[in-house]
């Protein structure tokens, strides 16, 4: 059934569970996510890109997920991830996705409201929630203190964006990065800094660029040719911590990106006589599948995860 974030999130926050926001690119990628989610019995929202919609096509892509969304047992959005301009975004309106993000995090702090709360209007207009992104998703690693300060989300500033923008939604940054190579030391989120921001944001928090880059994963794909070395995500136990203090949607790319190449790479370099794509593609949807459903776990939306909680109360 096809829902919007607003509901979805309303429901994580009462239940202290994140939903998570899994990006597809192709037929083969949405099948993994909504099975994943049927089979787990969890809510998920189905995260487009501009570049995916270059891609794929804008009517392609959306009609896919509506599609899966009308036979779905469980309730799924399909959500424009990181759009640039009001411009995409309506047209996204238009193929009925029932999420939009605006994301101006790259521009001044009015700037950025003022691109946020153009984009509010229009999307609320069509009952559509809003998400949108304060401060900057690169490795704080390579910076001093002080350009930490700039590039991390300020709690008080967080407060006056959404109360000025009438977001949805706040995704913020608080040490993640987008990528396969989040850290160079070791991995560390600002996990003060994400409980100020929740005592002074009341919407939903976001937490982007949060693959774990599985280190079996990485390990397979460098063993059929990739390279990967370097490759670092954020842990298990730094999500679940996260989770804990607030973040109720989670946002999944990079592992998906590499089970499907590790699987892909393996099949070509192990069975070289191979050459019909369905025995090729359908073992790296599989292995999508099966990173969907530990992070659906991982995250408490999993209806086994919920069962295992209560079992321990």
């Amino acid at each position: 059934m096809l829902t919007t974030n607003r509901e979805l999130l309303a429901s994580a926050v009462d239940g202290r569970y994140a939903v998570g926001a899994f990006n597809i690119q192709n037929l083969e990628s949405l099948q993994a996510v909504v099975t994943a989610a049927e089979e787990e019995k969890s809510p998920v929202i189905v995260a487009v890109t501009p570049s995916t919609i270059d891609y794929a096509g804008l009517q392609y892509i959306a009609d896919l997920v509506k599609n899966a969304a009308r036979f779905a047992a469980v309730p799924i959005s399909l959500h424009l991830d990181h759009g640039k301009d009001v411009e995409t975004v309506i047209r996204c309106l238009d193929e009925g996705f029932t999420s939009v993000m605006i994301d101006a995090s790259h521009l001044d702090f009015e700037e950025n409201i003022a691109a946020t709360g153009k984009v509010v209007e229009v999307a609320h207009r069509r009952k559509v929630p809003v998400e949108a992104e304060l401060g900057r998703l690169v490795r704080v690693d390579d910076f001093s203190v002080q350009e930490k300060e700039a590039i991390l989300t300020d709690p008080q500033v967080a407060r006056e964006f959404v109360d000025r923008t009438n977001v949805d939604a706040l995704a913020v940054a608080i040490g993640t990065s987008h990528g396969a190579y989040k850290f160079t030391a070791e991995p560390r989120l600002d996990f003060k800094r994400l409980t100020e921001i929740r005592d002074h944001v009341q919407v939903p928090l976001v937490l982007h660029a949060a693959s774990g880059v599985s280190f079996s994963m990485v390990e397979k794909a460098t063993e059929y040719g990739a390279k990967l070395a370097g490759a670092k995500g954020v842990p298990d136990e730094s999500i679940q911590k996260a989770i804990a203090l607030g973040i109720a949607k989670i946002n999944i790319d990079t592992d998906l990106r590499l089970a499907f190449t590790a699987t892909v790479r393996e099949i070509l370099s192990t069975s070289p006589a191979e050459f019909d794509p369905r025995k090729i593609l359908g073992p790296a949807r599989d292995a999508m599948k099966n990173v969907v459903r530990g992070k659906m776990r991982l995250f408490g939306s999993s209806e086994k995860a919920s069962s295992k909680e209560r079992s321990q109360e």
